[in-house]
């Protein structure tokens, strides 16, 4: 049906029956337009007189059979400007060569315009964009773009990357898909309007149209948008915040990311003369001709090799080829924190990622931060902040600074930060170091991933358009960020309340398992190593790795204490019911190792390994036998048990395999048979041992296993040799499986017995134990994080930690270390986040007075001129006041939430009252 109602619409029977106008003219109705609403055919006179107001409609005309398309201009229709619709101009006068072409959204137009040339007229290009067209040249304009269409593709090229080239085309191809009609290329005109269009709506954004002093007062960085949740001194710190006390220093830290991107290159294919940027560096990019200027000064600096991660775009920066590139990308410094580009914090690379570069751009962004606390991050930090300061001598004098009234900390990323060596891994992480919270230092490469789809395009351009498709690209990333901090923050301060219990609590249950001595000392040497990074880092292990022959002779002493313990299960003529249910339990052991044993074989297996696994099986049955005779006097009832053999076989008919053989232990009889309390009492007692002895060997398999794993990581090359550390590592995991099948069955027995003898304290310290739990201490579960992830239980229960073994109080310390910082992080995460939620309502009402002052800021003559800017400022200070109305609503169960969560057992219980205190909107009269 859809189809159907398309096709009838390429016809004209609906209106077939009326051969005369509405009008009463004898003109037949032969015309109706695609873009007013409904499909009413009208004459031509009609066509006209209603697109007076319309005239970039587009209209079809009937041609006995189909419809054509057929210009405005073709009728006849002339388009005045100067007057309003209707008004007659007694001295008009037609655009040269009339000819004018007006680029549309609905495709490319080509019109008959006339100029208004009374005294009182404007200049022509005023004339044009008093109707909103913007001229492609201000010199005898003969191309225009609509207002809407500059719009349209504005936001276009910010949401789907679309180049100015496709655009065009498209709009071409819209106004003819054939080929037959000619159209007058305009797109070279197009290209120059979209370029002024751009600078113009970032100067009227940034509010540099309502400066007193015109526009070419406009300094470095006055047209960025700022992050309104990062330092901006003066519009949202607090009176006094550079002289805050130390424990809450931390807070006022500017957060610096530094990365390079090189798929933003550009070909060779013009120069700063013919295609000058029209931003000359009052945004993102720094200032041109001084950044040139200070590279050539430094152009034979050698770039210094790093000697920790084989980073090759630095390592390799001065061979790398750059040969028909004007430039072979960017580099950029952006907000940690919030992912935003920031003012003079981006800046062509010349031939890889330099130093000299770098450190341009950075010291750039420090000077006009105004912050005394920085964190920065980069992923070559361990070897780029060894000379950073030495090279700050060698800054232009506006970048100098006084290196002593910073307080700086050096990052590398934490995705990067596994690629380094261990030394760095520890010394430059995030997640160890204080007054950083949660922030991961990879804010640059998420801005990347939006940027590299316009990269096509700008590798073309032009250094000054391209400069400018980037500055408005960056620009319209922050915006899009900054209106959704409200909704960012919100999220992230859910997480980190959640995160900081979390955390909290199990520092709290890891440590109640650390003796009171231990745990001072490494205290002490935490919080040392924290105030002076020279002290020993309490991250780093100190135990040496298992060599092979001490895991050799481990694996030999596990192996004779498992067959002397299978062997000497004695069997006596006179056997207490202790002896009796414990040599219950070891003849269970021996019927799982054989179980295993015998399914190791295969199908394959020698005769030799029968005969042995025969015997095995033969000296179990006969032990098993003297075992029951003197279980019948304990346990009568199991008389008639072992006389049904079925119930005794189990599920299994096979009566040779021994280890399918019940030897029914009181928790095998329930409630069904009558047993002696004492037995069950017994058998409780040696399976709650029996359970935390499974455990114990599960942990120290594990160890074992994940030094193993470690040693052939380290030392193990070649096939002979990886073959045989395989066999080891199958063997040791084997063991652990094991042992998580001893302790599975002792458990199992313990929940059998529980509700017969009443009880039920053991449960909470013996838990079920998944597969998903056996990992070592340090170890990441599958969707964790370092900042993320928890400790397994078994490493927390009860007694797990007893042991004077030095590589486990080694791994322990370092895990508590590593626990302790976690749990910290997230608690300063959650008081970063609220000083940053306070920053943005403080931000948006400084924003929103400083745009009320800029409305009566310039003095015009004209009296519309000066309306435009008062209009223009009130709107945009409505807008701020909005966003502050919507921040409120949106966070005003937050001091709720925070307060539930932390505030009853938190230790930094002050700071966050403090911030709580000022979470407030602003005043009910001013929105």
């Amino acid at each position: 049906m859809y189809l159907d109602e398309m096709i009838q619409l390429e016809g004209h029977r609906s209106e077939a029956t009326r051969p005369f106008c509405h009008c009463g003219s004898e003109d037949p109705p032969i015309y109706r337009c695609r873009d007013c609403f409904g499909i009413e055919m009208i004459c031509r006179s009609c066509i006209i007189e209603h697109h007076g107001c319309n005239p970039l409609h587009r209209i079809e005309q009937w041609k006995q059979d189909y419809f054509a398309s057929i210009s405005l201009k073709h009728l006849s229709l002339r388009i005045q400007l100067g007057h309003i619709p209707g008004e007659v101009c007694l001295n008009k006068q037609r655009a040269s060569g009339d000819d004018f072409i007006i680029i549309d959204a609905h495709g490319i137009h080509e019109i008959g315009l006339n100029f208004c040339s009374c005294e009182t007229a404007q200049i022509h290009y005023v004339q044009l964009l008093r109707a909103r067209w913007f001229p492609s040249t201000s010199s005898n304009p003969k191309t225009a773009a609509t207002f809407a269409v500059m719009e349209f593709f504005h936001l276009l090229s910010f949401e789907s990357k679309v180049s100015p080239y496709e655009f065009y085309h498209s709009l071409a191809h819209c106004t003819d898909n054939t080929g037959i009609t000619p159209i007058k290329d305009r797109y070279s005109a197009f290209l120059h309007m979209v370029q002024e269009w751009r600078n113009l709506k970032l100067l009227k954004h940034s509010g540099r149209g309502h400066n007193p002093d015109g526009i070419n007062t406009t300094q470095e960085g006055n047209c960025v948008v700022l992050c309104p949740a990062c330092l901006q001194p003066g519009k949202n710190l607090p009176v006094g915040w550079e002289d805050a006390e130390p424990r809450s220093k931390w807070l006022y830290a500017l957060f610096l990311s530094i990365d390079a991107n090189f798929r933003l290159k550009q070909k060779a294919v013009s120069n700063d003369q013919p295609d000058p940027s029209l931003n000359a560096g009052s945004s993102y990019f720094v200032e041109e001709m001084r950044y040139k200027m200070y590279l050539a000064e430094q152009v034979t600096l050698p770039q210094e090799r790093s000697t920790c991660a084989s980073h090759n775009a630095v390592n390799m920066a001065d061979t790398k080829s750059s040969r028909g590139l004007a430039t072979t990308g960017v580099g950029t410094v952006d907000c940690a924190r919030h992912e935003m580009k920031l003012a003079s914090g981006v800046g062509d690379l010349q031939k890889g990622e330099k130093y000299v570069n770098m450190d341009y751009l950075m010291f750039s962004v420090i000077v006009g931060s105004g912050a005394v606390v920085l964190n920065l991050s980069y992923d070559v930090a361990c070897q780029w902040h060894k000379k950073l300061w030495a090279c700050l001598a060698s800054m232009p004098d506006r970048l100098q600074f006084n290196r002593k009234e910073k307080t700086v900390q050096f990052f590398v990323p934490k995705f990067h930060i596994n690629a380094h060596i261990p030394a760095c891994q520890t010394n430059f992480s995030c997640n160890y170091s204080k007054g950083v919270g949660r922030t991961d230092g990879e804010a640059p490469e998420r801005g990347w991933a939006n940027v590299n789809r316009v990269a096509t395009s700008t590798k073309e351009m032009g250094p000054g358009a391209r400069c400018d498709t980037l500055n408005d690209n960056f620009g319209d990333w922050n915006w899009k960020k900054v209106t959704m901090l409200g909704h960012v923050l919100l999220r992230k301060l859910k997480e980190a309340v959640r995160s900081a219990k979390v955390h909290g609590d199990e520092l709290a249950e890891l440590q109640s398992t650390i003796d009171a001595v231990s745990l001072s000392a490494w205290k002490s040497e935490v919080e040392a190593w924290e105030d002076d990074g020279s002290r020993p880092n309490p991250f780093e292990s100190r135990i040496a790795s298992m060599t092979q022959t001490t895991v050799q002779l481990q694996l030999a002493e596990n192996e004779a204490r498992d067959l002397h313990a299978g062997v000497n299960a004695s069997l006596h003529n006179e056997v207490s019911p202790f002896i009796l249910i414990s040599t219950g339990l070891d003849l269970e052991d021996e019927q799982r190792c054989l179980c295993v044993d015998t399914a190791a074989l295969g199908v394959h297996a020698t005769e030799i390994q029968k005969i042995k696994i025969c015997m095995r099986s033969n000296a179990l049955l006969r032990k098993i036998e003297s075992w029951s005779i003197i279980q019948t006097l304990y346990m009568p009832a199991v008389a008639f048990l072992h006389s049904t053999p079925d119930l005794t076989r189990g599920a299994n008919d096979n009566a040779d395999k021994q280890g399918d053989f019940l030897l029914w232990l009181p928790s095998s009889l329930g409630t069904r048979y009558a047993c002696d309390r004492q037995l069950q009492e017994l058998e409780w007692e040696l399976r709650f041992a029996q359970a935390h002895d499974a455990l114990n060997e599960v942990r120290q398999n594990i160890r074992l296993l994940s030094h193993l794993k470690a040693f052939k990581w380290t030392h193990i090359r070649g096939q002979r040799a990886s073959t045989r550390t395989r066999s080891m590592l199958d063997l040791a995991d084997a063991k652990k499986m094991a042992s998580k099948l001893k302790y599975d069955t002792a458990r199992a027995v313990l929940i059998v017995l529980t509700p017969i003898l009443g009880k039920f304290a053991w449960e909470g310290s013996l838990h079920v134990l998944q597969v998903a739990d056996l990992r070592p201490l340090g170890d990441i579960a599958p969707g964790q994080s370092e900042g993320t992830r928890d400790i397994s239980w078994i490493w927390k229960a009860p007694g797990a930690l007893q042991n004077d073994d030095a590589s486990l109080q080694d791994c322990l310390q370092t895990e508590w270390c590593k626990a302790r910082a976690r749990e910290g992080q997230w608690s300063e995460e959650v008081l970063l986040l609220l000083e940053e939620m306070q920053r943005v309502i403080e931000f948006l009402k400084w924003q929103a007075s400083w745009w009320k002052d800029r409305g009566t800021a310039a003095i015009f003559v004209k009296p519309a001129h000066q309306e435009g800017l008062l209009a223009y400022a009130e709107r945009q200070a409505h807008i701020q006041l909005a966003m502050i109305k919507h921040i409120q609503e949106l966070w005003e169960a937050v001091p709720k939430m925070v307060e539930s969560q932390l505030l009853p057992d938190d230790k930094d219980t002050a700071e966050i009252s403090d911030v709580l205190l000022t979470m407030e909107g602003p005043p009910d009269d001013i929105i």
